[in-house]
This record gives structure tokens, C-alpha cells and sequence, in this order.
């Protein structure tokens, strides 16, 4: 029996890849990114005329068949590996990124008629038009004392699915008629590929509030919200939810003919992206937390007991490995953080240095800041410039730095910012731990791990704790072909089970970090005046921050 392999396809916000896998091995074998031809449509729709409101964010659900029919092949031809020795298909998505579609599956944005009517487009996570409907939501579950509130940290996002399609029923009744069913994209794609609508619990339970033992919500809670919503879920969704490590099905003649693999091949049931990470680094037990980092930063860990942790983003049954809970925290300020300070904060002489030693601006910075010693710039901050995801739940929250004198320099208050990002992940370490979820490991993915040492042993200090990094460039797309590989079986040449995958797959890179004894000592008392600062402005003891807000909002009239 020769080489088998398995493909894993990642789609992400502006392109998506193709990772190629030896299944007996997990090495990468080839790669192919495809970028979205439409791109994300936040100001205008694809026909260039109709134009959107603020906080929109749609994309064009040819732009991801584009991508199964340019990178499948591409990997295919780069590496020589024949069709017959693909065993498995696996892809994860961005959520909750969702469409309408019709009885056949089609998108409604692809009928004449609707062409020119954003409700008919797909929702992509980022788009957050929906902060209205979600507001009301929070407020009529909390009246109700509704319990599934609590797993998901008190709040449920504009992001999510229920939201978004109250958004459609209120501002295009039209569309929400026609439409056949609601459906995360990435179970769109298995719809495509294997012609069967297999929903992945994932997505169901982290974004559409389902949950493994109770289902969704009360059709009274739905009624309470709308009265056209009392059946939404019967109508409008599906009760069949599929947990990950399932086969959906297999390649159709259809798909065979955009793909270029052959019929019959097994494909996994859809996952997130950053939720398919966690295996693809070796996790499969509890105690060890994933940071994918990156614009903002996701922190994964499984458990097994369903625990209510203050501001988590949700906790999910069969939500990351079957078998056990999954636990999401995030940070939604992180890789942006440094971005707006290098972009608004730089004197000229910085740019002028940087270019004259044919240096990235942030290496520049880094290198600078790698000299100072910590609590030598006497600064601490607050990593609230986009609000704050866990554990205070608050998007009003807005960024703080103490402690600048005349002489503070860039590159100080650069690292003060890196510091703060750490502090904000020792805080939800810490709330976890403070609420029966333990946390023994930290483990890191995504462009920051791979590419800044500085931040991560600032990371190791503040939590004093060791970090491995993961070792593939692609951590969801290697995932993604690890569930591929599980869907095909032992049988076929695959693994009967995720934990059995990521024995051979996942990859972490051989050097970690280690926490330095003496940083330790500084960044605890550093995280302390961290802390002090965290709750007076974030848990009501100086409501600031909101205050300006309005007296801004006044202003701009």
C-alpha cells in the first residue's frame, strides 16, 4: 500500500488555502492560497452601485467554490500525488460566516432577482450590523433569567447566527421568506461537496446557542424575541447537528469534477478555524490552552465538565474534540494593538533608521525593546483599544497607558503594549482557573508565535508559564486534513479517531519558550497595578471610558 495523504482546506477572512498531508506522517507535502475574488464588500456590494451601511461585511459565496476549483488541483499538480491516493477531505471556516440559500442549496445572491440585495449575500463573522438584534436578545434572555446565557459569559455576539438572521427578517422580510434554509458557510461547503447538509456542532453550539443535551432554545424564547421566529428552528435550521470527527459524506460527481479528486472520497464534517487548531497542535486532554494570535487572539482549552467561567465566548459540548467540553476565551486587541501604534505614534526617525538598515519597522521596535529590562520603562497599560472580549465582555472599553514622563521613548511604550496583551491573557488563565477549569500548558499559533520571540517570552514570563509553539505555517488547514484523514477511517489508510491523528500529525516546532525567573518577579507585581487598573475601569468603578464615549458621539453629532 503506498503513501496516502489528506487535504485540509482553510478559509479564511481575504483568501483560502489548501494544505496537501502525508497521512502517516503529517508533513506538509504542498500548499495553495487562493484569494477571494470579491473580497469583503463593507462599503459597496459586488455590482458597485448598491451601497452598504456601517459595520457590514458580506462576501460572495463563489468566491469559496473558486477556492475548492483553483487550490485542490493546485496541490494536486505541485506535489504529483494522484487523485486515488487522497483519502480524506477536511475544512474549517470563519464563523458565524452564514448565507441563505434555497431548496437546491444555491445562495439566494445567486438568483437574478436578489442580485442587487445585500440580505441575499453571505454574513461574514466581522459583520456586526446585526449589534441591535443582539442587544435585544441579551435583554429578553436576561428577563427571562434564560440558562444558556451563562455559557456563553453572559453575552451573545452580533456575530452569531440568530442575530444575523433577525437582522434579514426585520430589514428584508422578502429574503427571509424565500429562503429555504439559514446555514453556516462552512457547512455550505460539505453541502456542496458531498450533497448532504450535515451541520457540524462546532458552529451549532459556539455560535448558534445549541447545545449537545438541551438543543436551542425555547421556541418561547424565540417567540418572545418575534413572534415570526417562534419556529425559526424547525423552519429555518436544522436539529441534526453532527459532532466533529464524523464523516459528512463523500466527494459527489459534482464535486469530483470542480475538486479534481475522485468520487467516493471521504469528507469530515466542517469545523472553525481556529477551533480545528487545538488538535492540530497535539491537544486532545484537558489542562492545555491554544492562543491562535494574530489581529486579535482566540484561547482554546478542553475539559471535562461543563463549568461556567465569567466572560468566556462559550463552552460546548463535543465544541473542539468529541468527548470532551470545549472552552472559548478571546482577546480582540492584539496584533491591531501594534499596528495602530506603528501607524499613528512613530516619529520620522524611526521610518528613516528602519529604512537605512533595511529593516520591517517592527523588528526595528522590537529590537529596541528587546534591550529594556521589565518595569524599566515604568509604564503599564490596558489592552482595551478594541474593547474587551473575556472577561468583562464589554466593547465600550477603550485603552489606557500609565506612567509616560517626558522622556519615554517609542520603543517603551511598544513593549508596554506587548506587556498588556500578556497581562489580558493571565487574566482569563486566571478565571479560568479560579472557576474549576485548570490550565497546566500554554501552546501557541499563528503569525505572532511563529514570528516574534520578544512578545513570546513576555508571554512565558507574565504567566510563568512554558509555551510550544506549533511547527506548520498552516495550524487550521493541518487540522482541517487531520479531520480529513479521520473522516476516511483506519480502513482507508486514516485514524478511527481525532486523538489517534494528532498522535502522528500535530506538530509543535522543538524549541519553547521558558518563563525567567527574575522577569517573573516583576511582571507579578507589574500585573498587579495591571489588575487594579483592569477592574476600576472595566468592572464600574470609573466609567470613563463610556463617558467620553458619548461626549464623542455628542460631538460628532
Amino acid at each position: 500500500m503506498g503513501k496516502k495523504y489528506s487535504i485540509g482546506v482553510d478559509f479564511g477572512t481575504q483568501s483560502g488555502r489548501a494544505v496537501l498531508v502525508e497521512v502517516d506522517t503529517g508533513r506538509e507535502v504542498a500548499s495553495a492560497v487562493k484569494e477571494y475574488t470579491h473580497g469583503v464588500m463593507d462599503e459597496f456590494l459586488c455590482d458597485g452601485v448598491t451601497k452598504l451601511e456601517p459595520d457590514w461585511a458580506l462576501e460572495h459565496p463563489g468566491d469559496y467554490l473558486e477556492v475548492l476549483q483553483v487550490t485542490i488541483p493546485a496541490v494536486l499538480k505541485e506535489s504529483g500525488v494522484s487523485p486515488d491516493d487522497v483519502i480524506g477531505l477536511g475544512i474549517d471556516f470563519t464563523a458565524c460566516t452564514m448565507l441563505p440559500i434555497d431548496k437546491e442549496g444555491n445562495p439566494l445572491c445567486f438568483q437574478e432577482r436578489f442580485k442587487s440585495n445585500p440580505h441575499s449575500y453571505v454574513k461574514l463573522w466581522k459583520h456586526h450590523a446585526a449589534q441591535d438584534e443582539a442587544n435585544k436578545l441579551n435583554e429578553i434572555a436576561r428577563e427571562r433569567n434564560e440558562d444558556f446565557l451563562n455559557l456563553y459569559g453572559g453575552k451573545i455576539s452580533s456575530e452569531w447566527l440568530i442575530p444575523k438572521i433577525w437582522q434579514i427578517l426585520n430589514e428584508a422580510p422578502e429574503i427571509y421568506e424565500e429562503a429555504y434554509k439559514f446555514i453556516e458557510a462552512a457547512d455550505w461547503i460539505i453541502l456542496q461537496l458531498t450533497g448532504e447538509e450535515k451541520r457540524n456542532s462546532c458552529t451549532a453550539g459556539y455560535k448558534a446557542m445549541w447545545n449537545k443535551r438541551k438543543g436551542y432554545p425555547s421556541k418561547d424564547f424565540f417567540k418572545a424575541l418575534d413572534p415570526r421566529l417562534e419556529n425559526v428552528v424547525e423552519e429555518k435550521l436544522s436539529t441534526d447537528i453532527y459532532p466533529l470527527g464524523s464523516k459528512a459524506g463523500e466527494i459527489t460527481e459534482k464535486a469530483a469534477k470542480l475538486t479534481g479528486l475522485k468520487p467516493g472520497t471521504a469528507v469530515a464534517v466542517a469545523n472553525v478555524d481556529a477551533h480545528v487548531a487545538v488538535p492540530a497542535v497535539g491537544i486532545t486532554e484537558p489542562g492545555k490552552m491554544l492562543m491562535i494570535m494574530g489581529t486579535s487572539t482566540c484561547h482554546m482549552l478542553l475539559g471535562t465538565e461543563e463549568k461556567i467561567v465569567p466572560g468566556m465566548c462559550g463552552v460546548v459540548e463535543d465544541g473542539i474534540v468529541e468527548g470532551f467540553f470545549g472552552f472559548e476565551a478571546g482577546q480582540s486587541c492584539v496584533g491591531d494593538h501594534f499596528e495602530w501604534f506603528i501607524e499613528n505614534c512613530l516619529p520620522a526617525a524611526y521610518y528613516k533608521e528602519a529604512q537605512e538598515r533595511n529593516m520591517n519597522i517592527h523588528k526595528l521596535l522590537r529590537e529596541k525593546a528587546s534591550v529594556l529590562k521589565p518595569g524599566e520603562s515604568g509604564l503599564v497599560a490596558l489592552d482595551w483599544w478594541n474593547g474587551n472580549r473575556s472577561v468583562l465582555v464589554d466593547a465600550d472599553l477603550t485603552g489606557v497607558i500609565v506612567g509616560c514622563t517626558l522622556l519615554t521613548k517609542p520603543e517603551e511604550i511598544y513593549r508596554a503594549l506587548i506587556e498588556a496583551t500578556a497581562y489580558g491573557t493571565r487574566m482569563i488563565i486566571e478565571t479560568f482557573q479560579n472557576n474549576g477549569v485548570p490550565i497546566t500548558e500554554l501552546y501557541a499559533a499563528g503569525g505572532i508565535a511563529e514570528k516574534d520571540e520578544l512578545m513570546m517570552q513576555i508571554y512565558s514570563d507574565v504567566t510563568n508559564m512554558e509555551i510550544r509553539i506549533s511547527a506548520s505555517a498552516q495550524t487550521p488547514a493541518l487540522g482541517a486534513a487531520m479531520f480529513g484523514a479521520v473522516a476516511a477511517g483506519k480502513e482507508r489508510g486514516g485514524y478511527d479517531t481525532i486523538i489517534d491523528a494528532a498522535k502522528i500529525m500535530a506538530k509543535v516546532k522543538e524549541k519553547y519558550y521558558k518563563p525567567i525567573p527574575e522577569n517573573v518577579a516583576v511582571y507579578n507585581k507589574l500585573y498587579e497595578e495591571y489588575k487594579i487598573l483592569h477592574d476600576y475601569f472595566g468592572r464600574g468603578g470609573n466609567d470613563v471610558m463610556k463617558r467620553l464615549k458619548e461626549i464623542r458621539k455628542a460631538a460628532r453629532g
